[in-house]
């Protein structure tokens, strides 16, 4: 992603149709209006998931921690572990005590179930302009 760039894409995994929408509605089309344009990518599944960011053009990725059979940790754990310069991170998890499993899962930024609209806007924001400030000058 370049600060160019119209859109940015948003990859977003869980397998509770009503969380990928309440993910979507939080972030709107731009999380912070300093941001590119979100177009989001949805995944039910764990291969789906691992197979459209082995893809690549993935500029974030929001993993739901609750999602089943496989959750979003342990998903971001194996992105983390085999993706060459993984896409930042942020796992939603059912508890706040299991922030630092997230953590160990290396997830960039962890909010909690419920989802708050205005903090995770605001993580998803954060996320984007570390991997703008991260991203190849053209």
């Amino acid at each position: 992603m370049t600060s160019n760039d119209k859109t940015m894409t948003v990859l977003v995994y869980s397998d509770d149709a009503n969380t990928r929408t309440k993910v979507k509605l939080a972030i709107g089309r731009r999380p912070a209006p300093d941001l590119p344009k979100v177009e989001f990518v949805e995944c039910a599944t764990e291969p789906a998931v691992i197979k459209r960011m082995e893809e690549g053009g993935i500029d974030l990725a929001i993993l739901d921690g609750e999602a089943v059979p496989a959750g979003g940790m342990g998903v971001c754990r194996q992105l983390k572990d085999e993706i060459y310069q993984c896409p930042p991170i942020l796992v939603l998890i059912g508890r706040p005590q299991d922030g630092w499993l997230a953590t160990w899962c290396r997830a960039d930024a962890v909010i909690s179930h419920p989802i708050d609209p205005i903090a995770l806007a605001h993580a998803t924001a954060g996320l984007a302009r570390q991997r703008l400030a991260k991203a190849p000058v053209a």
